[in-house]
């Protein structure tokens, strides 16, 4: 007997994730009941797909998982979430019939994780102000070393806020560098911080003690201006901040009023609101590197998600554990 799965996603988004190759390449064990995903649960292909399906492979755009849809689908018993936040389409009902839910979340932080190691790489090596310094010369030599006594990547102290899956893959990462790794986490413990090889402290005495801070904390109400304008003054002069978690995380204001200081540089990934106004000061900032939200998951790595959550999918046909799970006790610590 097979094991019926299908897709719930924006078709946009299950086109990008899921190349005609890799559908082609299923599990033996696996059977996808339509190559064309679900939208919508209330429409008349759902109404008959729905009664077959072992698991659902969701993604973005995936509509709620409600009770009543869940009453539609006798046999479900997997939510294999081919992102990252389940938040989305997970209800308290999946868990209430004891519906197993999985992510790809650490499929997705790999390429965060990358983006992060080539911003601090740059970053120690004062790249972008040595590039903008040359570009103001004008035909004088310029002297790196005399600009930034500090320039390079040996031995520098990388701060991480946050030992989540972005975290820990940025760990593994930066192993093979010389740097020293803090880590502040309240779920992390001392044990699990030397399993990993860093250095397990407290948040205000990471940011005071780090070279490079990069934000991986989940944005929870608990969180919101985690990085606080008393904070930020903890960070010491000529240290670079990243953000590529959520702009909630950080006070806005409070940010841009010490990089206008010229003694810290931030790598904005993430900004709050996602887009910022025309006429922002980040815009014009030269102590600012902004990206538009393109440290995830992007063009060809979006498959990288699809090829985790087939993976997953193959566990569930053959009764293993699932790799990547979420449960309800996960739910308040996670973004």
């Amino acid at each position: 007997m097979t094991f019926k799965i299908a897709l719930a996603m924006s078709a946009g988004v299950a086109e990008q994730i899921f190349p005609t190759a890799s559908l082609s390449l299923l599990d033996e064990s696996l059977e996808l009941v339509t190559k064309v995903p679900l939208t919508r649960f209330d429409c008349p292909e759902a109404q008959e797909i729905l009664p077959q399906l072992d698991a659902l492979i969701t993604g973005w755009g995936c509509p709620l998982l409600s009770a009543d849809v869940l009453e539609r689908a006798p046999k479900l018993r997997f939510a294999l979430h081919a992102a990252g936040s389940v938040k989305h389409h997970i209800t308290e009902a999946v868990w209430d019939r004891g519906i197993q839910v999985s992510t790809a979340a650490s499929a997705n932080a790999i390429p965060v994780a990358e983006y992060t190691l080539a911003m601090i790489l740059l970053a120690n090596k004062k790249v972008l102000e040595s590039s903008a310094a040359l570009y103001r010369s004008e035909g004088t030599r310029v002297s790196p070393t005399s600009l930034f006594p500090g320039l390079g990547n040996y031995s520098k102290n990388i701060g991480l806020v946050g030992a989540s899956q972005v975290g820990r893959a940025l760990i593994k990462l930066l192993r093979p560098f010389k740097f020293n790794v803090l880590v502040s986490d309240p779920f992390l413990t001392q044990e699990e911080a030397a399993q990993l090889g860093v250095t397990l402290m407290e948040l205000d005495g990471l940011l005071a003690a780090s070279d490079v801070v990069s934000m991986h904390a989940p944005s929870l109400p608990e969180t919101r201006h985690l990085i606080n304008k008393e904070r930020l003054a903890l960070i010491r002069p000529g240290a670079t901040f990243i953000n590529t978690s959520r702009g909630a995380l950080i006070d806005q204001v409070a940010l841009l009023q010490r990089v206008q200081t010229g003694t810290l540089y931030a790598v904005l990934d993430v900004t709050t609101p996602e887009v910022l106004e025309a006429g922002h000061p980040f815009y014009s900032e030269p102590n600012v590197t902004l990206t538009p939200h393109i440290a995830g998951a992007l063009g060809v790595e979006l498959a990288r998600l699809g090829t985790s959550a087939l993976a997953e999918a193959g566990r569930a046909a053959r009764d293993e554990p699932l790799a990547f799970p979420v449960t309800r006790a996960d739910w308040d610590r996670i973004a």
